[in-house]
């Protein structure tokens, strides 16, 4: 199972616009790519029916949130506090997503893709903020990705796409190449 985990950095108690654009943005990306979502630290006071709900009323992103309902009638989508130890474990390897990966924990894409084709679960956590990934998190992951592998900083949407999209190309391209 391959998990996008978006971390919320901004406001904790008021809704802003970013939230709920954010997640109709990265729902189609997860449908798209067989991913699952996961939403940690939202100041959303809801369940995930009432979320899915809120964020078709507000967005005509996502076809106006729909990929995020289809996400939550497949059970591929997770709302909660972010954990203050570990993260549950069906997640699998807690990957940090980063433009300044700690060489010790750097994996690189390829690696990454190889072992999902072998059923290995991944939870990528990407920061939503300025503010990116609390730092705390970083001793957390086992794995820091770089997506780029240039050292490039994505903003939070632009890396919401590209994460997907990548290690899906690469697992469709070894898969060919058996």
């Amino acid at each position: 199972m391959l998990t996008l985990g978006i971390v919320n950095t901004y406001d904790k108690i008021k809704v802003l616009d970013a939230h709920y654009r954010a997640i109709a943005r990265a729902a189609p990306m997860c449908h798209a790519f067989g991913f699952h979502l996961a939403l940690y630290d939202f100041p959303f006071k809801m369940t995930a029916e009432e979320l899915v709900a809120f964020v078709m009323d507000k967005t005509t992103i996502g076809e106006s949130g729909s990929y995020l309902r289809i996400l939550y009638e497949k059970n591929h989508l997770s709302i909660s506090d972010l954990p203050k130890k570990g993260f549950p474990s069906h997640f699998g390897e807690i990957v940090i997503t980063t433009s300044k990966p700690d060489p010790k924990r750097q994996v690189m894409p390829v690696k990454i893709a190889e072992e999902a084709l072998r059923n290995r679960s991944f939870l990528f956590l990407v920061g939503l903020g300025h503010k990116g990934l609390p730092k705390e998190l970083f001793e957390r992951g086992k794995y820091h990705l770089d997506i780029t592998r240039k050292g490039l900083s994505l903003e939070t949407c632009t890396a919401i796409g590209a994460i997907p999209a990548h290690l899906s190309g690469l697992m469709e391209n070894l898969e060919y190449k058996k």
